[in-house]
């Protein structure tokens, strides 16, 4: 039975990992620091509480890292705090530069890094996902094998680390910065009392997420991790020679949306939260 761990058991990170273990893995997690709500997905899940981080990393062959961009790096030092030798998986969505930064930490350890980006909602009975993983192509096997006849379906890519951190990060570039532009359009129709003649626009074309009003309170609960996520894609695009302004814009108006972290609101406050502080005016 191969041993995996996982940090952290969040809704994407529970998913995936109970998928793992599906497949016949031991699945540990470290629920020191985390909330009741991670402590109960994780049991709902069937993983195995670690005693602590140390226990986890002693006893994981393969590790997943699944958080919010913001936090990889961090998650990598803590795990470099100790002698783990196995496959760590970093699955965050960050730039090719940031996973770069992710395996200069992991390198103290002697752990062979491979980078991997998940596309899709949570892995479920009823839904898929997909996990692109770049890097040493004798990690690669071993890391999708995890995942054999399961709802994540595992695609190994050649060209080594940055190349799964590269596709996540240009699906998330449209997918992402799309739905706030919709957000965004909304809010000014609202202001004006038009936003019924912009939906029947919207609903006149096909797959505009214009046309996707009740998405708008999750992408504002959202944006507390698809803020940092869209200053991945900007530094992305800023290496790459590309012009990174959207992405940053995107990531502004997310900002906006930081205190609803979670929460659930109607499409109205949504759009209202939008306004924000208005900007001073030039002296």
């Amino acid at each position: 039975m191969t041993v995996v761990g996982v940090l952290h058991p969040g809704s994407m990170g529970a998913a995936v990992a109970a998928q793992a273990k599906l497949s016949g893995a031991e699945v540990l997690w470290c629920p020191t620091g985390r909330s009741s709500v991670t402590k109960e997905r994780a049991q709902r899940y069937g993983l195995t509480a670690a005693r602590d981080l140390a226990e986890l990393t002693e006893r994981a062959e393969v590790i997943l890292s699944i958080c919010p961009p913001a936090y990889a790096e961090d998650v990598a030092v803590e795990v470099s705090a100790h002698p783990f030798t196995g496959i760590y998986v970093d699955c965050n969505a960050i730039s090719p530069a940031s996973m770069a930064g992710v395996c200069d930490v992991m390198s103290r350890t002697g752990a062979v890094v491979v980078d991997g980006s998940v596309i899709g909602s949570p892995p479920s009975a009823s839904k898929s996902v997909r996990l692109y993983l770049s890097g040493p192509a004798d990690a690669l096997t071993p890391v999708a094998s995890l995942f054999t006849g399961t709802a994540v379906q595992a695609h190994p890519l050649s060209g080594g680390i940055g190349r799964a951190s590269a596709l996540k990060l240009s699906y998330s570039s449209y997918q992402k910065a799309s739905r706030v532009l919709a957000a965004v359009s909304y809010a000014l129709a609202k202001d004006y009392g038009v936003e019924v003649e912009l939906l029947d626009i919207a609903q006149g074309r096909t797959a505009s997420y214009l046309a996707e009003t009740a998405y708008i309170p999750k992408v504002a609960a959202r944006s507390w991790r698809w803020g940092p996520e869209m200053g991945e894609v900007a530094g992305a695009l800023r290496e790459a020679g590309l012009p990174s302004e959207l992405a940053e814009a995107s990531a502004a108006v997310m900002s906006r949306w930081d205190d609803l972290r979670d929460t659930s609101l109607s499409i109205s406050d949504a759009l209202e939260c939008l306004h924000g502080i208005p900007d001073s005016e030039p002296d």
